[in-house]
């Protein structure tokens, strides 16, 4: 008999499939000590073990473990979330790594994305303004132009020339990322993102014990575009 693996299960397999090696190399880029140190390659057997299973994929985000989190991203369907269980993400993201992925994979898949992104950014939680900026860039790289707030985006990269500046360095990475995502998928506001590109320049950002580098706007827009005015949009920014 086909018995469902339950969130111990789960559990057990990640905890089987750590590597001191992985921890080490996510701890430098500033991960928790909990850490299991999962490589996601081998994460992605399991989520197609449980490929589907929405209340494991909340029972394992809860479990506040990085490996566990990063996991629900991959299988939990954003559209089949509440705003509330979406703001509990952002809320309680055990690092950026959660923050810049998981959080925004599912936000962005939501009807209420933009609202829930448009309202992080101004929080005073360091991982949840990094989250709202991390969902802005999925939208702009998932949404067709004609559902996208166009309006509002331009605003956002006024936004951005004025605040990267003063910004922490992982809001300053997530601000040029954004910047990126504009300049590459959204046609309408494919100019003033290139615009916006030249004026923030090289963004410069302490990455500490890592190899590495903050993508150049401008040269990331080009690159990306493949000589077309845009790139076409993508199905999705899980990875």
């Amino acid at each position: 008999m086909f018995l469902l693996m339950k969130l111990r299960d789960v559990m057990a397999a990640l905890e089987a499939k750590g590597s001191e090696q992985i921890k080490r190399i996510l701890m430098r880029h500033g991960g928790p000590d909990s850490l299991l140190g999962v490589r996601i390659g081998d994460m992605k057997p399991i989520a197609k073990k449980i490929k589907g299973r929405q209340e494991l994929a909340l029972e394992l985000y809860a479990t506040g473990l990085s490996d566990a989190q990063y996991l629900a991203g991959m299988v939990a369907d954003g559209r089949q979330m509440t705003a509330r269980q979406l703001q509990t993400w952002a809320d309680t993201a055990s690092w950026d790594m959660i923050s810049n992925n998981t959080v925004a994979w599912v936000a962005s898949e939501h009807p209420d994305g933009f609202k829930l992104a448009a309202k992080w950014i101004g929080s005073t939680d360091e991982l949840v303004r990094r989250a709202g900026w991390a969902t802005l860039g999925a939208l702009a790289a998932t949404v067709p132009d004609d559902k996208l707030p166009v309006a509002e985006y331009g605003r956002l990269l006024d936004r951005v020339a004025k605040e990267i500046g003063k910004a922490s360095d992982g809001v300053k990475y997530l601000m040029n990322g954004f910047v990126i995502g504009v300049g590459t998928y959204v046609a309408p506001l494919a100019a003033k993102a290139m615009a916006t590109a030249k004026k923030i320049g090289k963004v410069e950002i302490d990455l500490g014990d890592t190899c590495c580098t903050v993508p150049v706007a401008e040269e990331y827009i080009i690159k990306s575009r493949r000589g077309a005015p845009v790139a076409p949009k993508r199905e999705t920014v899980r990875c």
